[in-house]
C-alpha cells in the first residue's frame, strides 16, 4: 500500500461514511472541546485554548488497544514513529516530527525520565509498559520554555491512575504467542484527606531472534520485566497537600551481537539488564482563594544498566552504566484575571553518569565519571485578548555548569471560530539541548562540543462537524536545528586530532558538532463516531527530515531510521450483545538505516484485530491478533520484529 493510496482511501472512507452519521439516532460521545490538557502550559487548560499541537490518549483508549507496550500505542498517533533493536525489550527510540530520540522530553507524573548515561541522554522506551498509566499527552514541537533542555522534538507526558473510590482493586492476566505471560494488580483508595494507590506487574516472553530470522537468526531472545509503583496524596489542610510517589522496574533482555572471529552480526548469548527507579516528594499550597497555586518538589531518577556475554573468557560483563538525576523545583501559577494566568518557576537539576566497558583485554577498566548542573528560570503568560482568541508567550533562562547561559522563547495562538466548531492554531518556539554527559566525557567524548539549538513553527486547523461526531485536523510544521551532534568513525589515528583520546591512545570515533538538520511535514487526523456502534479514526504524517550541513558528505540525505510517511486506520464496532471489535491498520513507508542513505529498510503494512466482551460489570475478557498477515519487516537493519502473534486475557475491577 503506497502513501497516496493510504491517504486517499482513508479520507474517502470518512467522506462516504459521513451521511451515516447524519442519520444516526444518537451518536456516542466524542471528546469535548473543553477537555483539559496539562502538558502545554504545565497547568490544566481547555484544549481549544491551546495553540500547540497536542494529542491525548485517554484511559479508555489505552484499555481498548489492549497491548501493554506503550511504544505500539504512541506509534498510532500523528507525528510519531519508532525504531527497535529486535523484539520486546530491545532498545526502543521514539521520534517526534523526525527529531532525534534524545530531543524529546519524557515525563511520568511530571518527573523527567531521560537517562544521563545514554548516548544522547534520551529515554529508552524498551522497558516502558502501559502498566498504571491512565493518560498520555503528546506535545509536538519545541517546548524548552516550560520543559527545559531536550524538548526540541516535543514532550511525552505520562499520567498514572488516580483512585476514585474508598477502596478499589483491579487485576489483569493475559497469555499468548512466544510463551507470553503478563499480569498486573493494583489497589488503592480515597478518603476525604488521603488518596493512595499501589501496583505491581510482571511480563515474560521467550521472544524472537534479535538477529532477523529472515537473515539466518535462529536463537530465541527472551525478555522479562518486573515493576511496582506506589503513591500517596495527603491533604494536610484545605490549602496544603503533600505528594509522595515512587516507581521501580527491572528489565532483562537477551540479545544478539558481533560474533568472532569475523565480528559480524549474528546469534549470541548476550543479555542486558536495566533497572529504573523514580522517586518524588512534593508539597502544594493554594493561596488567595485558589488564585495563586504553588508547588515545590524533589525528584530523583536512577537508571543502572549492565550487559553480559557469557562466552567471554575472563569477564562476562561487557558494559556497565549508571545515570542519575536529582531535581529541585518550584512552580507557581497566578490567576491575574479570570482569563489570564501566569506560570513561573525555578529548577535546579544535577546529573551524574558513570560508565565502563570491560573486556577480556581489560576486565577492570577505570570507569568514566561525569556530572553537570543546570539552573533554570521560566515564565509564561496565557490569556484571552478577545473572547475567542487565546495568546501565550514565555521565556526561559538556563545556566549550564559547562556552557553558561542560554535564553529561549516561545509563543502560540488559538483562535476559536464558527461558534467554537473551528480552531486555528499556530506556535513558534526555540529550544536548546546541552551535550549529554556521555557525549562530553565518555571514551568517545569531546569536551569542546557546543549545545544544540533549534527554532520551529507550526500552524494547523481543527474542525468539528455533525454536532461534534466528526473531528478533522491538519497541521504543517518546519524545524531547523544547529550544532547537532553526530558520531564520527575514525579511519586512522591520524585522520583527525580527536581520533586520539585524552590518554594518548587511538580511539574508534568521537562526537562533534558538524550537522545542521531541517525538517518539515504535514499531519492529518480524523475521528468519526458514525453511529452509536461504529467509530473510525484515521491519521497520516509526512515528515521530510534531512541533513542540512552543506559541508557534510551526507548533505541533503534523509535522517536515518525514521520513515517519511506513516499512517493509521482503525475501525471499531460495538455489537448489540456488548461484544466490542476493532480492526487496525498501520502503514510505515521506506526508511534509511544509515546517515549516507545507502541501506534502505522497506516499508510495511501491519493488520491487527481485537475483541473484548464484558462478562459482567466487574469482569471483561479480551483477545487480539497482531501482525495478522505475518508481515516481515525491520526498523533497524538486521534486527527482526515480531511476526503474527495472538493473545487472550481477562481483566477485573472491584
Amino acid at each position: 500500500m503506497n502513501s497516496k493510496l493510504f491517504v486517499s482511501t482513508a479520507f474517502c472512507v470518512i467522506a462516504a461514511a459521513a451521511p451515516a452519521a447524519v442519520h444516526a439516532e444518537a451518536a456516542a460521545e466524542v471528546p469535548a472541546v473543553d477537555e483539559l490538557v496539562v502538558v502545554a502550559g504545565r497547568t490544566a487548560e481547555r484544549a481549544d485554548r491551546v495553540g500547540q499541537q497536542v494529542t491525548v490518549i485517554t484511559a479508555e483508549t489505552l484499555q481498548e488497544k489492549q497491548t501493554p507496550l506503550l511504544t505500539e500505542i504512541l506509534a498510532t498517533t500523528p507525528g510519531v514513529s519508532f525504531s527497535r533493536n529486535g523484539g520486546v525489550g530491545g532498545t526502543t527510540n521514539v521520534y517526534i516530527r523526525g527529531a532525534e530520540p534524545g530531543q524529546t522530553v519524557v515525563l511520568i507524573d511530571g518527573v523527567k525520565l531521560n537517562d544521563p548515561s545514554t548516548t544522547d541522554a534520551g529515554f529508552n522506551f524498551g522497558h516502558m509498559l502501559v502498566g498504571d498509566i491512565a493518560r498520555v499527552e503528546i506535545l509536538r514541537g519545541p517546548q524548552s520554555v516550560l520543559w527545559g533542555s531536550q524538548a526540541i522534538g516535543g514532550v511525552i507526558n505520562l499520567l498514572t491512575a488516580v483512585p476514585t473510590e474508598p477502596f478499589e482493586t483491579s487485576l489483569l492476566a493475559e497469555g499468548g504467542s512466544n510463551d507470553w505471560a503478563y499480569g498486573r494488580a493494583a489497589l488503592g483508595g480515597k478518603s476525604e484527606r488521603v488518596s493512595w494507590r499501589a501496583t505491581a506487574g510482571y511480563l515474560t516472553t521467550s521472544g524472537i531472534s534479535t538477529f532477523d530470522e529472515a537473515k539466518g537468526g535462529r536463537e530465541l531472545d527472551g525478555y522479562r520485566n518486573i515493576g511496582a509503583s506506589a503513591k500517596a496524596d495527603v491533604a494536610v489542610t484545605d490549602q496544603l497537600s503533600l505528594d509522595l510517589r515512587t516507581i521501580y522496574s527491572r528489565g532483562r533482555n537477551e540479545m544478539d551481537g558481533l560474533v568472532p572471529p569475523n565480528f559480524v552480526f549474528g546469534d549470541t548469548r548476550a543479555l542486558g539488564t536495566t533497572q529504573d527507579l523514580v522517586g518524588y516528594a512534593g508539597a502544594r499550597l493554594s493561596l488567595l482563594d485558589g488564585r495563586f497555586t504553588n508547588r515545590a518538589g524533589y525528584a530523583y531518577t536512577s537508571t543502572i544498566r549492565k550487559n553480559y556475554d557469557p562466552d567471554q573468557a575472563v569477564t562476562d560483563v561487557t558494559f556497565r552504566a549508571s545515570g542519575r538525576n536529582e531535581r529541585f523545583e518550584y512552580q507557581g501559577a497566578f490567576e491575574v484575571t479570570p482569563v489570564w494566568t501566569a506560570v513561573f518557576g525555578a529548577e535546579t537539576e544535577k546529573s551524574k553518569m558513570r560508565t565502563a566497558s570491560p573486556s577480556d583485554f581489560d576486565p577492570n577498566p577505570t570507569p568514566v565519571h561525569s556530572s553537570a548542573r543546570l539552573d533554570s528560570f521560566y515564565a509564561n503568560l496565557r490569556g484571552d485578548v478577545i473572547s475567542n482568541l487565546t495568546l501565550s508567550g514565555g521565556v526561559r533562562q538556563d545556566h549550564h555548569s559547562d556552557f553558561g547561559g542560554n535564553t529561549v522563547g516561545q509563543a502560540s495562538a488559538a483562535w476559536r471560530l464558527n461558534e467554537g466548531k473551528t480552531v486555528l492554531r499556530a506556535s513558534w518556539g526555540q529550544a536548546f539541548k546541552a551535550p549529554s554527559l556521555y557525549q562530553l566525557g565518555s571514551e568517545y567524548g569531546n569536551p569542546t562540543l557546543d549545545p544544540e539549538s533549534s527554532h520551529s513553527w507550526d500552524a494547523g486547523v481543527e474542525h468539528r462537524m455533525m454536532d461534534g461526531r466528526i473531528v478533522v485536523s491538519a497541521a504543517y510544521f518546519e524545524r531547523k536545528t544547529k550544532n547537532q551532534i553526530d558520531f564520527f568513525t575514525c579511519l586512522s589515528a591520524a585522520s583527525d586530532p580527536l581520533c586520539v583520546g585524552a590518554n594518548g591512545v587511538p580511539r574508534f570515533g568521537f562526537y562533534a558538532n558538524t550537522a545542521r538538520t531541517k525538517a518539515k511535514g504535514v499531519e492529518l487526523d480524523a475521528d468519526a463516531q458514525l453511529t452509536d456502534a461504529l467509530a473510525l479514526s484515521v491519521n497520516y504524517t509526512w515528515v521530510d527530515a534531512r541533513n542540512d550541513a552543506e559541508t557534510s558528505r551526507n548533505f541533503d540525505k534523509r535522517l536515518p531510521r525514521r520513515p517519511a510517511r506513516v499512517g493509521n486506520v482503525e475501525v471499531s464496532y460495538d455489537w448489540p450483545n456488548a461484544l466490542q471489535t476493532a480492526v487496525a491498520v498501520q502503514y510505515a513507508g521506506d526508511r534509511f538505516d544509515d546517515a549516507a542513505n545507502r541501506n534502505v529498510l522497506k516499508g510495511y503494512v501491519l493488520w491487527d484485530v481485537r475483541a473484548s466482551y464484558p462478562v459482567n460489570e466487574q469482569v471483561e475478557v479480551y483477545g487480539r491478533v497482531e501482525n495478522l498477515f505475518d508481515q516481515s519487516y525491520e526498523t533497524i537493519r538486521n534486527y527482526g520484529q515480531l511476526g503474527r502473534a495472538a493473545y487472550a486475557g481477562v481483566r477485573a475491577k472491584f
